[in-house]
Protein backbone atom coordinates (compact mmCIF):
# COMPACT_ATOMS: atom_id res chain seq x y z
CA UNK A 1 0.00 0.00 0.00
CA UNK A 2 1.10 3.57 -0.67
CA UNK A 3 0.78 4.70 2.85
CA UNK A 4 2.42 8.10 2.04
CA UNK A 5 -0.27 9.06 -0.28
CA UNK A 6 -3.33 7.38 2.07
CA UNK A 7 -1.56 9.62 4.97
CA UNK A 8 -1.87 12.79 2.73
CA UNK A 9 -5.50 12.10 1.74
CA UNK A 10 -6.15 11.75 5.35
CA UNK A 11 -4.75 14.76 6.40
CA UNK A 12 -5.97 17.09 4.00
CA UNK A 13 -9.14 18.88 4.90
CA UNK A 14 -12.34 18.88 3.45
CA UNK A 15 -15.98 19.54 5.51
CA UNK A 16 -18.55 19.08 3.90
CA UNK A 17 -19.15 22.13 1.33
CA UNK A 18 -15.42 22.95 2.05
CA UNK A 19 -13.67 20.32 -0.18
CA UNK A 20 -11.35 22.51 -1.99
CA UNK A 21 -7.65 21.36 -0.63
CA UNK A 22 -8.61 17.34 -0.85
CA UNK A 23 -10.06 18.18 -4.50
CA UNK A 24 -7.02 19.96 -5.52
CA UNK A 25 -4.75 17.08 -4.17
CA UNK A 26 -6.98 14.53 -5.53
CA UNK A 27 -6.30 16.37 -8.91
CA UNK A 28 -3.38 16.34 -8.72
CA UNK A 29 -3.11 12.90 -8.34
CA UNK A 30 -5.44 11.68 -10.82
CA UNK A 31 -3.85 13.77 -13.83
CA UNK A 32 -2.86 10.73 -16.05
CA UNK A 33 -5.02 8.30 -14.98
CA UNK A 34 -8.15 9.18 -17.53
CA UNK A 35 -9.02 10.94 -20.13
CA UNK A 36 -10.80 13.79 -18.66
CA UNK A 37 -11.51 15.73 -15.72
CA UNK A 38 -14.30 17.88 -14.64
CA UNK A 39 -15.34 19.43 -11.31
CA UNK A 40 -19.29 20.58 -11.48
CA UNK A 41 -20.30 23.81 -10.03
CA UNK A 42 -21.11 21.78 -6.78
CA UNK A 43 -17.82 20.85 -6.53
CA UNK A 44 -17.74 17.47 -7.12
CA UNK A 45 -14.13 15.95 -9.51
CA UNK A 46 -15.36 13.54 -12.25
CA UNK A 47 -12.47 11.87 -13.75
CA UNK A 48 -13.33 10.14 -17.52
CA UNK A 49 -11.56 6.78 -18.28
CA UNK A 50 -13.37 6.14 -22.00
CA UNK A 51 -14.64 2.69 -22.78
CA UNK A 52 -14.83 1.41 -26.13
CA UNK A 53 -19.24 1.07 -26.03
CA UNK A 54 -21.58 2.92 -25.49
CA UNK A 55 -22.64 2.94 -21.40
CA UNK A 56 -21.09 4.55 -18.61
CA UNK A 57 -20.66 3.47 -14.76
CA UNK A 58 -19.97 6.19 -12.46
CA UNK A 59 -17.66 5.02 -9.34
CA UNK A 60 -18.08 7.14 -5.96
CA UNK A 61 -16.44 8.11 -3.39
CA UNK A 62 -17.17 11.13 -1.35
CA UNK A 63 -14.28 12.79 -0.38
CA UNK A 64 -15.59 15.41 2.57
CA UNK A 65 -15.59 14.24 6.30
CA UNK A 66 -17.52 15.06 9.25
CA UNK A 67 -16.38 18.60 10.51
CA UNK A 68 -18.08 21.83 12.26
CA UNK A 69 -18.60 25.07 11.28
CA UNK A 70 -18.27 28.39 13.90
CA UNK A 71 -21.27 29.53 14.60
CA UNK A 72 -20.13 32.40 17.52
CA UNK A 73 -17.21 33.57 19.36
CA UNK A 74 -17.41 34.94 22.55
CA UNK A 75 -16.20 37.69 24.80
CA UNK A 76 -12.77 35.56 26.24
CA UNK A 77 -12.62 33.91 22.75
CA UNK A 78 -13.90 30.55 23.16
CA UNK A 79 -16.06 29.59 20.07
CA UNK A 80 -18.89 27.52 20.18
CA UNK A 81 -19.24 25.03 17.06
CA UNK A 82 -22.30 23.18 14.82
CA UNK A 83 -21.64 19.75 13.60
CA UNK A 84 -21.27 19.25 10.05
CA UNK A 85 -22.17 15.29 10.23
CA UNK A 86 -23.20 12.78 12.76
CA UNK A 87 -21.08 13.10 15.66
CA UNK A 88 -21.09 10.56 19.35
CA UNK A 89 -20.71 13.25 21.76
CA UNK A 90 -18.83 11.76 24.12
CA UNK A 91 -16.16 10.93 21.14
CA UNK A 92 -15.59 14.91 21.20
CA UNK A 93 -14.07 14.78 24.76
CA UNK A 94 -9.73 15.60 24.66
CA UNK A 95 -9.53 16.27 20.83
CA UNK A 96 -7.67 18.72 18.90
CA UNK A 97 -9.02 20.85 16.04
CA UNK A 98 -8.02 22.79 12.91
CA UNK A 99 -9.83 26.04 12.47
CA UNK A 100 -9.78 26.92 8.61
CA UNK A 101 -9.62 30.70 9.21
CA UNK A 102 -7.55 33.38 7.47
CA UNK A 103 -5.36 31.38 8.52
CA UNK A 104 -5.19 27.80 9.96
CA UNK A 105 -5.50 27.80 13.98
CA UNK A 106 -5.22 24.47 16.39
CA UNK A 107 -7.60 24.31 19.08
CA UNK A 108 -8.85 21.87 21.67
CA UNK A 109 -12.51 20.83 22.50
CA UNK A 110 -13.32 21.67 25.96
CA UNK A 111 -16.30 21.16 28.23
CA UNK A 112 -17.04 21.93 32.23
CA UNK A 113 -14.81 19.88 34.28
CA UNK A 114 -15.70 17.17 36.51
CA UNK A 115 -14.17 18.92 39.23
CA UNK A 116 -17.31 21.67 39.11
CA UNK A 117 -20.14 19.48 38.39
CA UNK A 118 -23.02 18.63 40.08
CA UNK A 119 -23.35 14.66 40.92
CA UNK A 120 -26.47 14.62 38.45
CA UNK A 121 -24.10 16.72 35.85
CA UNK A 122 -21.25 13.75 36.42
CA UNK A 123 -24.04 11.17 35.61
CA UNK A 124 -24.81 12.63 32.34
CA UNK A 125 -23.05 12.50 28.96
CA UNK A 126 -22.03 16.03 28.00
CA UNK A 127 -24.38 17.03 24.66
CA UNK A 128 -22.10 18.17 21.41
CA UNK A 129 -23.48 21.85 22.06
CA UNK A 130 -22.23 21.85 25.73
CA UNK A 131 -18.71 21.79 24.15
CA UNK A 132 -16.12 24.63 22.84
CA UNK A 133 -12.78 24.98 21.27
CA UNK A 134 -10.27 26.90 23.36
CA UNK A 135 -7.35 28.11 20.87
CA UNK A 136 -4.94 29.37 23.57
CA UNK A 137 -5.03 32.83 21.87
CA UNK A 138 -6.76 35.86 22.94
CA UNK A 139 -10.02 37.55 22.58
CA UNK A 140 -8.37 40.10 19.95
CA UNK A 141 -6.39 37.91 18.17
CA UNK A 142 -9.02 34.99 17.72
CA UNK A 143 -10.93 37.52 16.28
CA UNK A 144 -8.19 38.69 13.53
CA UNK A 145 -7.91 35.14 12.27
CA UNK A 146 -11.14 33.57 12.59
CA UNK A 147 -14.24 34.51 11.21
CA UNK A 148 -18.48 32.77 11.97
CA UNK A 149 -18.72 30.77 9.35
CA UNK A 150 -14.92 29.23 9.12
CA UNK A 151 -15.02 25.55 8.90
CA UNK A 152 -13.37 22.86 11.27
CA UNK A 153 -12.10 19.88 11.02
CA UNK A 154 -10.32 16.90 13.03
CA UNK A 155 -6.53 16.78 13.94
CA UNK A 156 -5.33 13.00 14.28
CA UNK A 157 -1.99 11.77 11.98
CA UNK A 158 -1.85 8.45 10.43
CA UNK A 159 -0.08 5.16 11.85
CA UNK A 160 0.02 1.96 11.32
CA UNK A 161 -1.08 -0.85 13.84
CA UNK A 162 -0.16 -4.54 13.00
CA UNK A 163 -2.19 -4.88 9.90
CA UNK A 164 -4.19 -2.20 9.99
CA UNK A 165 -4.48 1.11 9.25
CA UNK A 166 -5.77 4.15 12.34
CA UNK A 167 -6.53 7.62 11.25
CA UNK A 168 -8.79 10.10 11.57
CA UNK A 169 -11.11 10.38 8.31
CA UNK A 170 -10.53 6.95 6.76
CA UNK A 171 -14.49 7.90 6.52
CA UNK A 172 -13.97 7.96 3.59
CA UNK A 173 -10.24 8.84 2.23
CA UNK A 174 -9.79 4.99 2.13
CA UNK A 175 -12.53 4.74 -0.88
CA UNK A 176 -10.92 7.79 -2.73
CA UNK A 177 -7.49 6.08 -1.90
CA UNK A 178 -9.02 3.02 -3.35
CA UNK A 179 -10.45 4.62 -6.43
CA UNK A 180 -6.92 6.10 -7.17
CA UNK A 181 -5.32 3.12 -6.96
CA UNK A 182 -7.74 1.33 -9.17
CA UNK A 183 -7.67 3.77 -11.96
CA UNK A 184 -4.15 3.30 -11.81
CA UNK A 185 -4.04 -0.45 -12.23
CA UNK A 186 -6.71 0.21 -15.32
CA UNK A 187 -4.18 3.35 -16.98
CA UNK A 188 -2.94 0.98 -19.66
CA UNK A 189 -6.03 -1.48 -19.86
CA UNK A 190 -9.22 -1.02 -22.14
CA UNK A 191 -12.55 -0.90 -20.70
CA UNK A 192 -16.00 -1.90 -22.07
CA UNK A 193 -17.56 1.20 -20.70
CA UNK A 194 -16.79 4.65 -19.68
CA UNK A 195 -15.53 5.38 -16.30
CA UNK A 196 -16.92 8.38 -14.43
CA UNK A 197 -14.73 8.10 -11.43
CA UNK A 198 -16.76 10.82 -9.39
CA UNK A 199 -15.32 12.20 -6.19
CA UNK A 200 -18.28 13.82 -4.71
CA UNK A 201 -19.07 16.60 -1.95
CA UNK A 202 -21.11 16.90 0.85
CA UNK A 203 -21.75 12.93 1.15
CA UNK A 204 -21.82 13.30 5.74
CA UNK A 205 -24.68 15.86 5.09
CA UNK A 206 -27.13 14.24 2.83
CA UNK A 207 -25.24 12.59 -0.14
CA UNK A 208 -25.66 15.63 -1.68
CA UNK A 209 -22.74 15.42 -4.50
CA UNK A 210 -24.03 12.21 -5.35
CA UNK A 211 -27.55 13.25 -6.43
CA UNK A 212 -25.77 16.46 -8.96
CA UNK A 213 -23.09 13.84 -10.30
CA UNK A 214 -25.59 11.01 -11.16
CA UNK A 215 -28.34 13.57 -12.66
CA UNK A 216 -25.30 15.49 -14.68
CA UNK A 217 -23.98 12.64 -16.30
CA UNK A 218 -27.12 9.71 -15.83
CA UNK A 219 -24.71 6.52 -15.67
CA UNK A 220 -26.01 3.21 -16.69
CA UNK A 221 -24.39 1.81 -13.71
CA UNK A 222 -23.37 2.82 -10.34
CA UNK A 223 -20.73 1.64 -7.59
CA UNK A 224 -20.16 3.53 -4.69
CA UNK A 225 -17.22 3.15 -2.46
CA UNK A 226 -17.87 3.43 1.39
CA UNK A 227 -16.82 2.28 4.41
CA UNK A 228 -19.21 0.38 6.36
CA UNK A 229 -19.48 -0.31 10.24
CA UNK A 230 -17.29 -3.37 11.61
CA UNK A 231 -17.93 -4.19 15.14
CA UNK A 232 -16.46 -7.58 15.76
CA UNK A 233 -15.75 -6.00 19.05
CA UNK A 234 -16.60 -7.24 22.72
CA UNK A 235 -19.98 -6.88 23.68
CA UNK A 236 -20.73 -7.43 20.17
CA UNK A 237 -23.01 -11.15 19.76
CA UNK A 238 -21.55 -12.80 16.18
CA UNK A 239 -25.36 -11.86 15.05
CA UNK A 240 -24.95 -8.49 15.53
CA UNK A 241 -22.16 -8.28 13.30
CA UNK A 242 -22.21 -5.94 10.36
CA UNK A 243 -18.88 -6.94 8.87
CA UNK A 244 -15.61 -8.52 10.91
CA UNK A 245 -12.60 -7.12 9.43
CA UNK A 246 -9.72 -9.06 7.60
CA UNK A 247 -12.59 -11.02 6.59
CA UNK A 248 -12.50 -9.14 2.83
CA UNK A 249 -14.39 -6.80 1.13
CA UNK A 250 -17.41 -5.98 1.42
CA UNK A 251 -20.47 -5.99 -1.01
CA UNK A 252 -23.12 -4.30 -0.17
CA UNK A 253 -26.87 -5.80 -0.14
CA UNK A 254 -28.65 -2.75 1.49
CA UNK A 255 -28.22 0.07 3.85
CA UNK A 256 -30.52 2.80 5.61
CA UNK A 257 -31.16 4.43 2.11
CA UNK A 258 -31.01 1.98 -0.49
CA UNK A 259 -31.61 -1.63 -1.57
CA UNK A 260 -28.61 -2.37 -4.20
CA UNK A 261 -30.16 -4.08 -7.60
CA UNK A 262 -30.25 -7.57 -7.28
CA UNK A 263 -28.01 -7.88 -10.36
CA UNK A 264 -25.56 -5.77 -9.01
CA UNK A 265 -25.18 -8.07 -5.87
CA UNK A 266 -25.26 -11.10 -7.88
CA UNK A 267 -22.69 -9.90 -10.60
CA UNK A 268 -19.98 -8.73 -7.92
CA UNK A 269 -20.59 -12.08 -5.64
CA UNK A 270 -20.44 -14.58 -8.68
CA UNK A 271 -17.03 -12.50 -9.73
CA UNK A 272 -15.55 -12.18 -6.32
CA UNK A 273 -15.79 -16.08 -6.33
CA UNK A 274 -14.38 -16.63 -10.24
CA UNK A 275 -11.35 -14.26 -9.23
CA UNK A 276 -10.92 -15.92 -6.03
CA UNK A 277 -11.05 -12.55 -3.54
CA UNK A 278 -11.78 -12.61 -0.59
CA UNK A 279 -15.08 -10.75 0.56
CA UNK A 280 -18.60 -11.12 2.56
CA UNK A 281 -21.74 -9.53 2.61
CA UNK A 282 -22.85 -6.50 3.85
CA UNK A 283 -26.41 -5.96 5.46
CA UNK A 284 -26.55 -2.26 7.22
CA UNK A 285 -29.76 -1.68 8.54
CA UNK A 286 -29.11 2.02 9.15
CA UNK A 287 -27.26 4.76 7.85
CA UNK A 288 -27.11 5.66 4.14
CA UNK A 289 -24.39 6.13 1.12
CA UNK A 290 -23.98 7.59 -2.69
CA UNK A 291 -24.96 4.29 -3.70
CA UNK A 292 -28.73 5.97 -3.04
CA UNK A 293 -27.73 9.40 -5.03
CA UNK A 294 -26.58 6.92 -7.51
CA UNK A 295 -29.18 4.58 -8.06
CA UNK A 296 -32.34 7.45 -7.68
CA UNK A 297 -31.12 10.79 -9.29
CA UNK A 298 -30.13 9.09 -13.04
CA UNK A 299 -32.56 9.96 -16.03
CA UNK A 300 -34.53 6.93 -15.18
CA UNK A 301 -32.35 5.30 -12.31
CA UNK A 302 -28.84 3.52 -12.67
CA UNK A 303 -28.36 -0.19 -11.72
CA UNK A 304 -26.86 0.24 -8.53
CA UNK A 305 -24.73 -1.40 -5.71
CA UNK A 306 -22.16 -0.42 -3.53
CA UNK A 307 -18.04 -1.92 -2.23
CA UNK A 308 -17.52 -1.35 1.42
CA UNK A 309 -14.48 -1.59 3.31
CA UNK A 310 -14.98 -2.81 7.08
CA UNK A 311 -14.75 -0.33 9.45
CA UNK A 312 -14.15 -0.04 13.01
CA UNK A 313 -14.80 2.98 15.57
CA UNK A 314 -16.63 5.10 12.58
CA UNK A 315 -16.91 8.36 12.97
CA UNK A 316 -14.30 9.17 15.72
CA UNK A 317 -10.58 10.27 14.94
CA UNK A 318 -9.54 6.59 15.51
CA UNK A 319 -11.02 4.81 12.28
CA UNK A 320 -9.66 1.84 11.82
CA UNK A 321 -9.05 -0.24 8.49
CA UNK A 322 -7.17 -3.62 7.44
CA UNK A 323 -5.26 -3.68 4.83
CA UNK A 324 -6.46 -6.61 3.25
CA UNK A 325 -9.95 -5.64 3.41
CA UNK A 326 -8.51 -2.66 0.92
CA UNK A 327 -6.30 -5.04 -0.90
CA UNK A 328 -9.33 -6.91 -1.92
CA UNK A 329 -11.73 -3.91 -2.63
CA UNK A 330 -8.93 -2.80 -4.93
CA UNK A 331 -9.32 -6.03 -6.57
CA UNK A 332 -12.86 -6.44 -7.09
CA UNK A 333 -13.38 -2.68 -8.19
CA UNK A 334 -11.02 -3.40 -10.97
CA UNK A 335 -12.63 -6.73 -12.00
CA UNK A 336 -16.30 -4.89 -11.96
CA UNK A 337 -14.80 -2.44 -14.14
CA UNK A 338 -13.36 -5.20 -16.18
CA UNK A 339 -16.22 -7.47 -16.67
CA UNK A 340 -19.29 -5.30 -17.15
CA UNK A 341 -20.26 -5.86 -20.81
CA UNK A 342 -19.61 -10.03 -19.64
CA UNK A 343 -22.90 -9.68 -17.24
CA UNK A 344 -26.53 -10.85 -18.42
CA UNK A 345 -28.01 -7.40 -17.00
CA UNK A 346 -31.97 -8.49 -18.19
CA UNK A 347 -34.53 -7.97 -15.39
Amino acid sequence: MNIKLLSELCKAPGAPGYEKEIRNLIKKEIKGLVDEVHVDNMGNLIGIKKGSKDKSVMVAAHMDEISFIVTHIDDDGFIKFHTLGGFDPKTLTAQRVIIHGRKDVIGVLGAKPIHIMTPEERNKVVKTNEYFIDTGLTKKEVDRLISVGDPITRERGLIEMGEMINCKSLDNRISVYILLETLRKLKSKKVPYDILAAFTVQEEIGLRGAMTAASGYNPDFGIALDVTLANDLPGAAPHEYCTKMGEGTAIKVLDGMTVCDFRMVEFMKKLAAKKKIKHQMEVLTKGGTDTAGLQRYANGGSIAGAISIPCRYLHQVIEMVHKDDVENSIKLLEQCLLSLDKHDWSI
